[in-house]
C-alpha cells in the first residue's frame, strides 16, 4: 500500500506520517511546505498542481480555520479549492480510493460558513469518480497544534467535561485524538468495497484505538 497525502505538516497530518512509518507505510506528501519527516516530498502550489506520482489511495487533512485564514475567500481556497485540487489530480494520478477528513455538522444548508464550505466539498468530491470514498466527520481534534489556536486550545482544556455531555445522539460531536484520527485512516485504506462512506467521532474512536493495538493497520 502506497500513500499520497495532502496536509502533512498540520495535526493529523503529523500524526498519520508518525503512524505510517512506524509501519513502514510508503508516503509521499504534497503541500505547500515540506514535513521534513519523510524522504518523498513534493512542494507545490494547490491552483497550478503538477501531474502527481501513481499511488494506492489519496488522504487528504488539508483545513484551516477562519481566523488562520483571514478571509472567507482564503478559507474557501484552502479548505474548498485546495482540497479539490488534490482530489481531481489524485484521480488523474490513477488513485481509486479517496479519504478527506471534514468536520462533525458538515451542511451546505448550515447557518455557518465553515460548515457551508465543509459541505460543498463533501459533495463535489462524490462526483469525482472515486472507486472509494471515505468522508471523516470528527468532532473537536485534540492535541498539540504548532500554531497556537485560543477557541481550539481554551474548547481542549474543557474537554473532560465536554465528554459527558457528548453521549447517546450527542455522541457525533465527541472531541477525538490527532493520533486516533489517524489510526482511523490508516485502518479505513484497508476497505475496499466500493461506495461512498460517512464516519462520525464514535467510529473513528474505535477504529483509532483498534488500530493503535492492531498491527494489521
Amino acid at each position: 500500500m502506497s500513500l499520497l497525502l495532502a496536509g502533512g505538516t498540520g495535526l493529523v497530518g503529523r500524526s498519520l506520517i508518525a503512524l505510517a512509518k512506524s509501519r513502514l507505510i510508503p508516503i509521499t506528501t504534497v503541500g505547500r511546505r515540506i514535513t521534513g519527516e519523510v524522504e518523498n516530498e513534493l512542494v507545490v502550489d494547490f491552483s497550478d498542481l503538477p501531474s502527481l506520482p501513481s499511488a494506492d489511495i489519496a488522504i487528504c487533512t488539508l483545513g484551516t480555520t477562519m481566523s488562520d485564514a483571514g478571509s472567507k475567500p482564503a478559507f474557501k481556497g484552502v479548505d474548498f479549492d485546495a482540497v479539490m485540487a488534490f482530489a481531481r489530480a489524485a484521480k488523474q494520478s490513477g488513485v481509486r480510493h479517496f479519504l478527506v477528513v471534514t468536520a462533525v455538522g458538515a451542511d451546505t444548508e448550515s447557518r455557518a460558513f465553515y460548515s457551508r464550505i465543509k459541505g460543498a466539498v463533501e459533495i463535489e468530491l462524490t462526483t469525482i469518480g472515486f472507486d472509494r470514498l471515505d468522508i471523516l466527520r470528527p468532532g473537536l481534534l485534540l492535541g498539540q497544534r504548532q500554531s497556537r489556536r485560543f477557541v481550539e486550545q481554551f474548547l481542549q482544556d474543557l474537554s473532560p467535561a465536554i465528554a459527558l455531555i457528548t453521549r447517546g445522539p450527542w455522541a457525533r460531536y465527541a472531541s477525538i485524538s490527532a493520533e486516533q484520527l489517524a489510526g482511523a485512516l490508516l485502518a479505513l485504506c484497508h476497505e475496499t468495497s466500493p461506495g461512498i462512506f460517512y464516519h462520525q467521532s464514535p467510529e473513528l474512536q474505535f477504529l483509532g484505538d483498534k488500530a493503535s493495538k492492531d498491527d494489521v493497520f
